[in-house]
């Protein structure tokens, strides 16, 4: 399908931030969208980049009664010499695919999927940021638009990607976070939707997460919900810990995201020879390292703040400093790497950076 461009009139355009240390995080939107519409009689049809504009919905529409909404986290760098890149974006399409199978939703096309958003992003390159540490977030999603009262799949969807410029995801910045162990509650369990980028988990979140920001805490760390003893995700991010010199991150088995920058820092951490565990981790044996100093470091990895090093864990009311409250130095090597990766400042050997201009 071919993909058309409608460009805004520029008399309506938006003006762009002046001051980049300020984006903060998903408040500033540009002036373009990818749309494209799907119906079960004729699947996917009219792709265009079109002028940023409210969405119209039935009240009826299933998204909104049924839960049918997924979407994907991505981003696009600026280069030191304003060269334009994605990174491991198919990665992102391949979950977003994932995720659509899960809530009986349709799959796009990889090649389409990519086509239209490059071309959104290159008609909004000037919104890129140029700072370090900025770029453009990019959110993909999909939505069902039927509208009929009953549950069952739909037969009518939009997906939909919007961009805007984002600075450092937690005020904290690069600095470590403080991290609520919750365990009345939970986010997803065996046999649901947890692997999956879907609303409903993130629905399912807030209350906790709320709960842990009220007691001055940046993020929840989530417990499975079978024992309430083995570590999942930490707020909207994998999470790992280093004991004794052992890289540790929960095994994926369909509780947690299967998150693209997970999967970077394991394949980094492997090449670099360190010994690298993607096994179940229990709240004991951390408590059992950290009292016998065997604790070094602690962070969180997604696609919004990279790498998160976590500096306090709090667990059934007693606070536990990791690594004297500090950023381990595996978490900013680690940090660093992708970091350079992602704005095309070292060699890439894994063929995760895409140049699009």
């Amino acid at each position: 399908m071919e993909i058309m461009i409608v460009q805004a009139d520029p008399a309506k355009r938006k003006a762009k931030p002046k001051d980049e240390s300020k984006l903060g995080f998903g408040r500033v939107l540009t002036d373009h969208m990818f749309t494209m519409s799907y119906h079960s009689s004729r699947g996917w049809y009219d792709p265009v980049v079109r002028p940023y504009e409210e969405l119209r919905l039935d009240p009826a529409a299933m998204c909104l009664h049924y839960g049918q909404l997924i979407f994907e986290g991505m981003k696009a760098y600026r280069g030191k010499s304003g060269e334009i890149y994605l990174f491991r974006p198919t990665e992102n399409i391949r979950r977003m695919n994932e995720s659509a199978r899960r809530l009986c939703m349709p799959t796009l096309d990889p090649e389409l999927f990519l086509e239209g958003l490059k071309k959104l992003v290159l008609l909004e390159q000037d919104w890129i940021p140029k700072s370090s540490g900025a770029s453009l977030y990019i959110r993909p999603t999909m939505i069902a638009t039927e509208a009929a009262l009953g549950v069952h799949p739909a037969d009518a969807y939009l997906f939909f990607i919007i961009v805007g410029p984002v600075g450092a995801y937690y005020p904290e910045g690069f600095s470590p976070t403080k991290i609520y162990v919750v365990e009345e509650y939970v986010r997803s369990a065996p046999g649901g939707i947890g692997y999956c980028k879907a609303a409903g988990n993130y629905a399912a979140s807030l209350m906790a997460s709320a709960m842990a920001i009220e007691k001055g805490y940046t993020q929840v760390l989530w417990l499975d919900a079978v024992h309430r003893k083995f570590v999942e995700e930490v707020g909207t991010s994998n999470i790992f810990f280093v004991i004794d010199g052992e890289l540790i991150t929960p095994p994926l088995g369909g509780t947690i995201l299967p998150g693209v920058t997970r999967d970077s820092v394991l394949q980094i951490a492997r090449s670099w020879g360190l010994n690298v565990s993607e096994r179940p981790l229990s709240m004991e044996e951390i408590l059992t390292a950290f009292n016998n100093g065997s604790l070094q470091e602690a962070f969180a990895s997604g696609t919004a703040a990279i790498v998160s090093p976590i500096g306090q864990v709090c667990y059934q009311n007693r606070e536990y400093a990791i690594n004297e409250g500090r950023t381990g130095s595996l978490t900013e090597r680690l940090y660093e790497e992708i970091l350079r990766i992602q704005y095309g400042e070292k060699e890439d050997p894994f063929g995760w950076r895409l140049r699009i201009a």
